[in-house]
This record gives structure tokens, C-alpha cells and sequence, in this order.
């Protein structure tokens, strides 16, 4: 006889269908598992046979072969546990292997017989749900499964309850879908003392969605500014608050499946790897770029990043998402983030200050800034100088205008994106391209004039010329305008910056 049972693979936020089956015939003693397995795949062999061992159930005295269908594709993970061990209690009878049919089983299982939770249970519930199928998944787990409407959800804390439960006599309780977690406050804008230039780019930049860059001499408040952003961008959309949770969900960070309307923001330190920032790993899981997916990645001293890491990051800044390619698959991850960025001008931190600066100078700020690449500065939107605070403005009130303001200023901008916008897949002016650049771009005649002088002198790409035309729609937006004018591309034009040169 040979029972199936339904499970998923996971290639990036996909979730393929795994058809587990199971054979038990005569021969000699023996269990295999076969089908492309990874080690942990394989030594569900020994957890399996433990978990049925604590239930007072010995394997059959017979040739057990556990096939995972399609046999080419890769196996990772320890979610099989759950499915392959259903799938042998249905070959040997003690479940049901029609019931069984209607369900995908999720589930790493403990030696006493639990059911631990494993990552992706919220992608493996979304594609039951696309199936028509229950979810079978973790006790811990059913909270994040049951955020997939309509998919009937058994969250079974250990093997005995879930195989009572299917046979009638015990029933578990309904999970319900976890709280959203409130939104955390970070600094506020008042905090941060003059600087009303970097203020006003950050606002520009959380209107539209801008990439940006903070140059300046330490102390002089790059990282606060960097941490005020979230506080003025505005909260997730539901449909983007499902998005940023799969990832979350895949990466297995997603706490008590509760989740979060707050944009991410994350914040490697300069030592992290290429695969740690955009995926990869023996077993591939989402990188930083993609963990921020619709949210916030800082990057502190960058030009102390690796220059290969930092180059890894065109591509996801471009598509709006990474591909990490293996030698048997190519995995995909979402990474539209908002790329802010961090530098002192140079190594020591104070060009241009006369009492502490470098006897190096100018060569000390060349050789520092080109360690970051020309192209990747191509794709940040906003190039701004922070000056150092001097004493008398920290002593100063704070300023009266703080988080909140910029906020609403914000959300009007965002709104009048989104009515633009309707009917495509497109969210902000940071992703303008093309037809619609050219349809919601599109500057009057003396501000076109402005623009064809400035890139002639500045010697603008493409690129930075239609990166140009976006901030200046953005800032149209935030004034209210419904047509770009001179002084919208003079205000965007002000914070580019050509690249240095080596």
C-alpha cells in the first residue's frame, strides 16, 4: 500500500506542491527517504521513528520508503517531519488516508512526539488556501496559519491530540488570527536640533519612497536622522502588511504569528556578508534587502561595507527584487526597499573643519568616497551634506514642528501617489518608469529648459536624469502642484551630486 500526504516546498515566497508517499513492503527491515533530501531532511528518519516510539507505536518489521514527489526538486527543511510521519501512520493504518487527503502537513516533530513550529507556515497556509485544502501546522503556529482566510486550520500541539482529533475523539480548539502588533515610536524629529536641510530631504525622501544618502562629520546626527524616518512614513496597507509577514514568516521571525502594520527597518552592521545582506546561505533564506521589503535598510559607514556587498545591492535597488542563484534552483525574495545611507566625507571624519582637519586632504576624502561605486550612487535619489551641530543650537529649545507634522505632510503626498497610481502595480514615484514617468512627469517648459542645462553640466545618466524627474514630482506632490515647475527640479537638482572619482 502506499499512502500520500500533501506538504510544500519553499523557493523564495513560493510554495510548491511536495507529494509525500510512503510505501511499506516486505523485505528486509529498512527505512530510506529519497526524493533530493537535505541533511535535515534525512534525519527526519530518526525523529519520525523517536516520535512514534514515545506514542508506544514500533515500526513495522518491513522495507519503509519515503518518496518526495517531484523527485528533482530540492528538499530543505525540517517541516517534512510532520508529513512524512502522517504519511507512514496511513500506510500502516493507524490513520486516515482519504482524510488525510484534504489537508497540507507542516511541522518539525520533537522526539517526544510535539509538533515544534518551522518557518513558512503563513506561505504553506496561503497555498492550501489556493488548493482548497486545510492546513495541518504547530500548535505555536496556528495563530500566523489563520491570517489565510477561509483555510480550515488544525494546529495540533503533539501527534497523539492530532491523530485523536482526525479520528473524533478529541477536538482541538480553533486557533484565531494573531494581533497586530501596535506600532513602535522611535525618535522623534524634534530630537534633531537645526539640520533643517537633511529634515526637509527626509521628508522629500518619505514621500516618495526616495533612496538616500547622509554625508557628514561624525556627531553631527546621521544615524538619528536615519532612525526618524520610520516615524513619518506612513503604516503598511494590509495587502503590504501580508507581504512583509511571508517574508517574515520564511525567514522564521514571525513571533506568535502576530503581525505588524509598521514599515521595517533594518540596520547591518558594515561586516555582513554578501549572503547575509541579500540571501543565500547552505539552506537560502531572505537577506536584510529583503527582510526591509517595503520598508527601511540603513546602512551606517558605508563606504566600510565590502565593496562586492555593496555592489550586490544594484540589482534589488533597480527590480525591487534579489535573486540568489544555486547550482539545482534560482530563489527569488521581494526587496523594495528604501536604501539610507550613512558616510563621513572622509576616513577621519573632518574635511573642511580647520581645527581638526587632515593633513592628507584632498586625497584622503577621494580615496574614502570611492570606495563606494559610482553606479551604486547613481541609484540614491538624494545626496546630502550634514553640517556639524554647533553648541549654541544644541542649546536651543527643540523645535516646535516635530514627527507628526511631516507625517501628515506625508500621508497627503502618499495619498495623491496613490489615486495616481490606481489600476497599476506601481506604489510611489520611486517607481516611476517608462509611460508612466512620462505621463506623471512630465515638467513644464522652463522647468524642462532647467533640466536639459543641468544635465549637460552636471553630466547626468540616465538614470540620474529620470531619478531627477521623480524627486521633483515628489516635491510637486508634498507643495501641492499638479505639474512640475522650475522650482521643484531646481529643489531636486540641489541634492544630486556627481559621483567622486578614484
Amino acid at each position: 500500500m502506499v499512502a500520500l500526504v500533501s506538504t510544500v516546498a519553499y523557493l523564495g515566497l513560493e510554495a510548491r506542491s511536495i507529494e509525500v508517499q510512503c510505501q511499506v513492503a516486505p523485505g528486509m527491515p529498512a527505512f530510506h527517504v529519497v526524493g533530493l533530501p537535505d541533511k535535515a531532511v534525512g534525519e527526519s528518519r530518526q525523529r519520525v521513528t523517536a516520535a512514534l516510539s514515545a506514542m508506544a507505536l514500533a515500526l513495522p518489521p518491513k522495507r519503509i520508503t519515503i518518496n518526495l514527489s517531484p523527485a528533482d526538486l530540492p528538499k530543505e527543511g525540517s517541516h517534512y517531519d510532520l508529513p512524512i510521519a502522517l504519511a507512514l501512520l496511513a500506510a500502516m493504518g493507524v490513520a486516515d488516508a482519504e482524510q488525510l487527503a484534504d489537508f497540507v502537513a507542516v511541522g518539525e516533530l520533537a522526539l517526544d512526539g510535539r509538533v515544534i513550529p518551522s518557518p513558512g507556515v503563513l506561505l504553506a497556509a496561503l497555498h492550501a488556501s489556493a488548493m482548497d485544502k486545510g492546513l495541518i501546522c504547530p500548535a505555536a503556529q496556528g495563530s500566523e496559519a489563520r491570517w489565510a482566510s477561509g483555510v480550515p486550520v488544525v494546529a495540533a500541539p503533539n501527534l497523539i491530540s492530532l491523530l485523536n482529533h482526525l479520528k473524533g475523539t478529541q477536538v482541538l480548539p480553533t486557533p484565531e488570527p494573531g494581533q497586530a502588533k501596535p506600532p513602535t515610536r522611535g525618535p522623534d524629529l524634534r530630537q534633531v536640533k537645526g539640520q533643517e536641510t537633511a529634515k526637509r530631504a527626509l521628508e522629500i525622501a518619505a514621500a516618495g519612497s526616495h533612496n538616500l544618502l547622509l554625508i557628514g562629520p561624525p556627531g553631527a546626527g546621521k544615524s538619528l536622522l536615519a532612525s526618524c524616518l520610520p516615524g513619518i512614513l506612513p503604516p503598511l496597507t494590509p495587502a503590504e502588511a501580508l507581504e512583509t509577514s511571508m517574508v517574515a514568516s520564511v525567514a522564521g521571525t514571525l513571533e506568535d504569528g502576530r503581525i505588524s502594520r509598521a514599515r521595517p527597518y533594518r540596520a547591518p552592521h558594515h561586516s555582513a556578508s554578501m549572503a547575509a545582506l541579500t540571501g543565500g546561505g547552505l539552506r537560502v533564506k531572505p537577506g536584510e534587502v529583503s527582510m526591509a521589503h517595503l520598508g527601511v535598510l540603513f546602512l551606517d559607514e558605508l563606504p566600510e561595507f565590502q565593496r562586492a556587498v555593496l555592489d550586490s545591492l544594484r540589482q534589488p535597488l533597480e527590480t525591487g527584487e534579489v535573486s540568489v542563484a544555486r547550482a539545482n534552483a534560482h530563489v527569488t525574495y521581494p526587496a523594495r526597499v528604501q536604501l539610507v545611507a550613512a558616510m563621513n566625507p572622509c576616513r577621519c571624519g573632518h574635511l573642511g573643519d580647520p581645527a581638526l582637519g587632515c593633513s592628507r586632504a584632498p586625497r584622503c576624502a577621494a580615496d574614502y568616497q570611492s570606495k563606494v561605486s559610482g553606479p551604486l550612487l547613481d541609484r540614491i535619489d538624494l545626496h546630502i551634506e550634514v553640517d556639524p551641530v554647533s553648541a549654541t543650537d544644541l542649546s536651543l529649545p527643540p523645535p516646535t514642528e516635530g514627527s507628526e507634522q511631516a507625517a501628515a505632510r506625508v500621508a497627503r503626498a502618499r495619498a495623491i501617489q496613490t489615486a495616481r497610481l490606481e489600476g497599476t502595480a506601481l506604489r510611489t514615484n520611486a517607481e516611476l518608469d517608462g509611460e508612466t514617468l512620462d505621463a506623471h512627469a512630465t515638467p513644464d517648459e522652463p522647468a524642462r529648459k532647467l533640466l536639459m542645462q543641468a544635465a549637460e553640466a552636471m553630466r547626468l545618466s540616465a538614470r540620474g536624469y529620470t531619478r531627477i524627474l521623480r524627486v521633483a514630482r515628489t516635491i510637486a506632490d508634498l507643495a501641492g502642484a499638479e505639474q512640475i515647475g522650475r522650482i521643484h527640479v531646481a529643489e531636486a537638482l540641489s541634492y544630486r551630486r556627481q559621483a567622486p572619482r578614484a
